[in-house]
């Protein structure tokens, strides 16, 4: 496993996901695994990463479970791996339409948005944000941070 980042505590559930995540081409494998690629060569070709790079960002996902390892057979060939997303990798999609949302929102190209997040159905155009137990959205001045349960008690 890689070195800790999660330095004096270990309940920061930021430093607790980049322990998984922190590195470019883990979360640019699970966005190609979000779009369903599922096949080391795949990954490999699309994304255009050395093979060993690719074989550990792999190994981190399925050691931490965000892909699960699957074997399988094309006819007359070896025996290969497949990786498929568990719930934990198929959780990762909002945080993947989060990062879009502000990069096409902080870091635009002058294209415009590469993806777009739409509801079946209606075909509504969707949006990240935080939205209250009756369904309201929040605007983000309106959030506050505090403090958990799980947090360290204040020093006093």
């Amino acid at each position: 496993m890689a070195t800790s980042v999660l330095g004096k505590d270990p309940r920061c559930p930021v430093a607790r996901s980049l322990e998984v995540l922190g590195e470019k081409w883990t979360i640019l494998v699970v966005r190609e695994a979000l779009a369903g690629v599922t096949r080391f060569s795949d990954f490999q070709q699309r994304l255009g990463v050395a093979k060993d790079v690719l074989a550990a960002r792999l190994s981190t996902l399925v050691e931490f479970d965000v892909l699960e390892r699957r074997s399988y057979r094309a006819e007359g060939e070896r025996e290969r791996s497949e990786y498929l997303l568990t719930e934990a990798g198929r959780d990762l999609g909002v945080v993947l339409a989060s990062f879009a949302q502000w990069g096409d929102t902080h870091r635009p190209t002058g294209f415009g948005p590469v993806v777009e997040h739409r509801e079946r159905g209606t075909n509504e155009l969707l949006h990240i944000a935080f939205v209250a137990s009756d369904g309201r959205e929040v605007a983000l001045e309106n959030v506050e941070t505090l403090s958990g349960p799980g947090a360290l008690p204040a020093a006093g």
